[in-house]
């Protein structure tokens, strides 16, 4: 399963990127507004640091603006992914650019039948959001199971990249499932490394280091 990495953190990409643990980029609005950077400026270093896809996500509602947005973010670098919402435009700009080679990842879907048309747009990633379904305490992950049978079925290409991700467990349930990319904030990525298990047996050789006096420099 390809790990993307949910933010415009330069640092935390840079960070993740060095350990091999980046093979691409979510972005939107919201998380570059936080840096109070220009979308297109950070959008532009991301690039540069990362070679897998960079979601870059229009803000328009309407499909001729929106078209018009994701072909001047597809021109950034050659590694783009425009995001377009799962709506009837969204699908309308997503064929579009598809057709014109563009990668097109549509976002906030919520349900197997939007995946559907997705994949039958041409869409190179659907991106399902599993934090916000449990929420609403409906199972997220039954979802991207959903999704695995129907794409199986009938061999689109489209990649499952499993959003909203809030927890290590998300993760592993993606990769059990079979999805194609998970993409989640830094601090979950991170959090892959934590078991209480390796705190408690570290301690414990730790001390009896310290006890036997043992060093290696």
């Amino acid at each position: 399963m390809k790990f993307f990495v949910d933010t415009a953190d330069i640092d935390a990409i840079k960070e993740l990127h060095a350990l091999g643990m980046v093979d691409g980029v979510t972005t939107n609005p919201s998380l570059i507004a936080k840096s109070g950077r220009d979308i297109l400026e950070v959008t532009k270093e991301i690039c540069d640091i990362v070679s897998g896809p960079v979601s870059a996500e229009v803000v328009a509602l309407d499909a001729e603006t929106m078209l018009a947005e994701g072909r001047k973010l597809a021109k950034i670098a050659p590694n783009i992914a425009v995001k377009v919402p799962l709506t009837w435009a969204g699908l309308q700009t997503c064929k579009t650019l598809s057709d014109e080679g563009t990668m097109v990842n549509v976002t906030l879907c919520f349900s197997a039948n939007q995946a559907l048309l997705a994949a039958k747009a041409g869409a190179t990633f659907i991106s399902p959001f599993v934090g916000r379904l449990d929420d609403i305490n409906i199972d997220g992950m039954e979802l991207i199971g959903d999704i695995r049978t129907i794409y199986d079925n009938y061999g689109f290409d489209t990649q499952i990249l499993v959003a909203s991700i809030r927890t290590a467990n998300h993760m592993k349930d993606a990769a059990l499932i079979g999805a194609d990319v998970a993409t989640a904030p830094p601090a979950v990525i991170k959090g892959m490394a934590s078991h209480i298990l390796t705190d408690k047996g570290l301690d414990g050789f730790m001390a009896d280091v310290k006890k036997a006096g043992i060093k290696i420099l």
